[in-house]
C-alpha cells in the first residue's frame, strides 16, 4: 500500500482526529541535524534526501504553520484542520546548510531554537562523545579507569551503541563532572579532533534574514532541573538576551533542554520562563497541543520513520497521544 493510493482517505482521518476550530490540535515536530549524506555514528539523524521526502510529505497532507503563528491560532481557537509546525534544537550547522534551502524551496518555515554558548563552531558535549567514539582506533574500548568498563567497537553499529550508552551515563551528570569525563574519554579515545559542528554567528544572522524565526534554547544547554533557580535563571535569560543582540530582536519563544516534563525541567521552570516574559515554550512530550494546554509546555515529538506511509501515520496518531506536563 502506498501513500498516493490512500492520501485522501488519510487525510480525511487526519481532519477527524485535528479538525479546524476550537478542536483543533497542533502537531510539533522536532528536527536536530540535517545531514548532508547518511552517517552510521548518526543513524537517527535524517539525511537530506529523507527529510526532503518528508518535507514534500508534510506539504501534501498537513497545513504547516510558523510556530508563533500557529501558537496564535491556537489560542484564539481558528487553527486549521491537520495543523503542523517545523522546530530544529541545539544550533547546528547543517541547519543553515543543508535544511535552510529544502524549507525555501518549499516555502516552509521553521523555528531554530538555540543554545547560544556552541555558536561559532562549537561542539555539544554529546557530538563529542560520538566523534571520539567514531575517531578510536581500536576494536576495544578500555573505560575501566573511568568505571565505565570494556566497550565493542568492531563495527559502526558497536560504535553507535557505545556512544549511545555513554551519553545516557554521562547526561545527568553535573556539569564539571561531565566535562571531566568527557575530556577523559576524548583521550581514551585518542581523538585528536575538535570537531566543529554548531553554526556560526553569521549563519544564525542568515537564518534570520531568510524569514526564519529564532527561539531560546539557554546558554549550555543545562539540565534545568539538576540546576539551582539563579543559575537557571541566568541560562535562560543570557541565552536570550546574546540572541538578540546577534538578531537584533526580541526573542519570544523557548525549548527546554533536553525537554522531558518532570525530568529535565519542572513547573519552577515553566513558571520562570513565563516570568522572563516568554510568549510560550515547548517541551520534548510527545502529544498534540489542545486549546486550553499550557502554553509554557507544548509538546513536542520526532517521527523517525523512514517510509512516507508510516511518517504520516506516526503524525496522524501523535494527535490523539496522551500529553505529559511538568
Amino acid at each position: 500500500m502506498t501513500l498516493s493510493a490512500v492520501g485522501p482517505l488519510l487525510r480525511t482521518a487526519g481532519s477527524l482526529l485535528s479538525p479546524a476550530g476550537r478542536r483543533g490540535r497542533l502537531a510539533i515536530l522536532i528536527f536536530h541535524q540535517i545531514l548532508l549524506r547518511p552517517d552510521p555514528m548518526r543513524p537517527d539523524a535524517p539525511d537530506a534526501e529523507l527529510f526532503a521526502r518528508q518535507l514534500d510529505v508534510l506539504t501534501q497532507h498537513f497545513r504547516v504553520l510558523p510556530l508563533a503563528d500557529a501558537i496564535e491560532r491556537l489560542r484564539d481557537g481558528s487553527l486549521p484542520a491537520r495543523a503542523a509546525s517545523i522546530t530544529f534544537d541545539d544550533g547546528y550547522a547543517d541547519n543553515v546548510e543543508v535544511a535552510l534551502p529544502l524549507l525555501q524551496r518549499r516555502r516552509l518555515h521553521a523555528t531554530f531554537f538555540i543554545a547560544t554558548g556552541f555558536l561559532d563552531g562549537g561542539c555539544m558535549w554529546n557530538d563529542r562523545i560520538i566523534e571520539a567514539v567514531r575517531d578510536a582506533p581500536a576494536a576495544q574500548l578500555d573505560l575501566t579507569g573511568i568505571g565505565l568498563g570494556m566497550h565493542s567497537l568492531a563495527g559502526w553499529e558497536e560504535r553507535w551503541r557505545t556512544a549511545e550508552a555513554l551519553i545516557g551515563a554521562f547526561k545527568y551528570l553535573p556539569v564539571t563532572e561531565r566535562k571531566e569525563k568527557v575530556a577523559s574519554l576524548v583521550a581514551a579515545c585518542r581523538s585528536g579532533r575538535e570537531p566543529r559542528l554548531m553554526m556560526t554567528r553569521a549563519q544564525l544572522r542568515t537564518l534570520g534574514a531568510a524569514g526564519m524565526d529564532i527561539g531560546g534554547h539557554t546558554v549550555n544547554h543545562p539540565i534545568l532541573a539538576a540546576t539551582d533557580r539563579d543559575s537557571a535563571r541566568a541560562e535562560i535569560s543570557r541565552g536570550r538576551e546574546e540572541l538578540e543582540g546577534v538578531l537584533g530582536r526580541r526573542i519570544d519563544l523557548f525549548a527546554y533542554p533536553n525537554g522531558r516534563p518532570g525530568r529535565d525541567y519542572a513547573p519552577e521552570h515553566a513558571k520562570l520562563v513565563r516570568e522572563l516574559g516568554f510568549k510560550a515554550a515547548v517541551s520534548t512530550s510527545w502529544g498534540a497541543a489542545r486549546s486550553g494546554h499550557d502554553l509554557y509546555q507544548l509538546p513536542r515529538f520526532t517521527p523517525w520513520d523512514k517510509t512516507p506511509l508510516r511518517f504520516v501515520l506516526r503524525l496522524f496518531r501523535n494527535y490523539s497521544a496522551p500529553i505529559a506536563v511538568a
